[in-house]
């Protein structure tokens, strides 16, 4: 049970005022392997070639919606991945900094999901487990593409933590949110995402 599905599948049914929408669920598996989230999320950007790339996860901590606003480049897992790997006090990508900057509006998107009603704030910890890895990769591809390649296509990037569900509070505890406030507030700031891509006039 994640969250994150159910919040897709909402979406999904929503029509956005600007632009379109692509989902995808990635399996919670790190590295770069066939089997990973990121081949899987690389071969959706090459395929649709988009303007942004909005990753969701799950925070068991989070009491609001959490808009990451950095990643770094460690990978120091307290539990094993769905293949069965753990990686302790590991780099994300050898040789890439120490931290990247989410290129999303982050502003903006605070105050859309407060606008709506929904508590949230801006995180500089999405910790080290695959969300940081994602939310990592997604920028060192930008980064790294950009300086490299003629044909480059850039996208903005960025990563938001939604609380577990009340289900999974049920059963393990902490603080949680149901899926449609949490949708609310993804439609929201996905929203303000796309809003803040049209070109300023005056």
């Amino acid at each position: 049970m994640n969250p994150t599905i159910e919040i897709s599948k909402l979406l999904a049914s929503m029509n956005p005022q600007i632009g379109s929408r692509n989902y995808l669920a990635l399996p919670v598996i790190g590295g770069i392997e066939p089997q990973s989230a990121w081949h899987a999320a690389l071969q959706r950007i090459e395929q649709i070639q988009p303007d942004v790339v909005v990753a969701l996860g799950e925070s068991a901590k989070a009491d609001c919606v959490h808009i990451e606003m950095r990643a770094v480049n460690v990978r120091d897992s307290r539990i094993a991945d769905n293949a069965g790997l753990q990686l302790r006090n590991e780099v994300v990508i050898a040789g890439a900094p120490d931290t990247h900057s989410s290129t999303l509006p982050t502003h903006a998107m605070l105050h859309a999901c407060l606008s709506c009603g929904v508590p949230a704030q801006l995180s500089t910890d999405a910790g080290t487990f695959l969300c940081n890895e994602i939310m990592f990769r997604l920028l060192e591809h930008v980064h790294s593409t950009k300086k490299s390649s003629l044909e480059f296509h850039n996208f903005t990037a960025g990563f938001i933590h939604v609380p577990q569900l009340p289900e999974q509070a049920l059963v393990r505890g902490g603080p949680s949110m149901d899926s449609n406030t949490a949708t609310r507030a993804v439609h929201a700031m996905l929203e303000a995402v796309a809003a803040n891509l049209i070109p300023k006039v005056g």
